[in-house]
């Protein structure tokens, strides 16, 4: 099972969003964007904003971690408590690290500077085209007896908004995930974590918005690559390239796949039957099955 390979499209559920913002421009706060076929914009929140929630939520699940947010400084700030050590910290060993300061990486001369992520990831990216919505918001004086004032009038604030779901996909490799000695407890322990994303801000958002998946499309498999198109949810939800798995003309491996969430329990029973039947392994709830898909990964590893 070592050599097998992990691929996965998450697909969240739609809400109100103004996450992961750019640059404002005077008092409007712009959403970052990428152009989809087409030229429409969608908006994007980016791997490292998930990246950086996933450690806070692996930091709760009690897992060592090296690296912490600090929010009392007066720019984006982390510390750490050690050199970084992809044996004893979690962190360092899925997510990599890099020691750019030569001089500290001299006096560990012993101990690696650098290390890529076991965990890949790319941008989540909105199903929706954004449509330009926007909404504004009045921020009051501080006046009176107030101590302190950020401006001298309020102000009227404009934000950009969009109504959408995201999809983003991940992949990992199981030998990856072996090379220390924690290393398949801290990948399983992952897995459960993107069950339940979520504090993903980027750019400062105040907005809540639940990464967790709505749908999931996973393979493990020796492939080096996916196979399969890796942001395939349409705007309904649905994966059409699961017709691939079935059928006198399919083409992949449906032992290799493993599907999870809305997108089992809204399937046609006869369309559920004929993915079964190939030996797709089906299941309602998306987070449950990204943790049984970590215990058959890592099972004889």
């Amino acid at each position: 099972m070592s050599h097998k390979n992990l691929f996965a499209t998450v697909l969240t559920y739609a809400a109100p969003s103004s996450n992961y913002r750019g640059e404002s421009e005077e008092n409007r706060t712009v959403l970052q964007k990428i152009s989809r076929a087409g030229g429409a914009e969608h908006t994007v929140i980016s791997p490292e904003s998930m990246r950086n929630a996933l450690r806070e939520i692996l930091t709760k699940y009690g897992l060592p971690m090296n690296r912490r947010r600090l929010h009392d400084e007066d720019q984006l700030a982390v510390e750490y408590k050690d050199f970084p050590n992809a044996e004893k910290f979690a962190d360092d060993f899925l997510f990599g690290f890099m020691v750019a300061d030569p001089k500290t990486a001299k006096k560990h001369g012993n101990r690696p500077s650098k290390r890529d992520s076991v965990l890949r990831m790319n941008l989540a990216v909105a199903l929706e085209a954004y449509r330009f919505d926007a909404t504004f918001h009045q921020s009051p004086l501080n006046a009176g007896k107030s101590p302190w004032k950020n401006a001298p009038t309020s102000a009227l604030l404009h934000r950009e908004v969009t109504y959408t779901a995201y999809q983003y996909p991940f992949a990992l490799a199981v030998a990856d995930c072996l090379v220390v000695k924690q290393g398949k407890r801290w990948a399983s322990a992952l897995l459960k974590a993107l069950g339940e994303l979520s504090g993903v801000a980027g750019g400062h958002a105040r907005s809540l918005f639940e990464m967790a998946p709505r749908s999931v499309v996973a393979r493990l498999t020796p492939s080096l690559v996916s196979g399969y198109d890796s942001y395939g949810f349409d705007k309904e939800g649905a994966f059409p390239e699961l017709a691939r798995l079935t059928g006198a003309r399919a083409d992949l491996d449906a032992r290799e796949f493993w599907l999870g969430g809305e997108l089992v329990r809204r399937m046609k029973p006869e369309e559920r039957a004929a993915l079964e039947s190939k030996g797709a392994s089906l299941h309602d709830n998306a987070q449950g099955m990204l943790e049984q898909l970590a215990t058959v990964a890592f099972a004889e590893a």
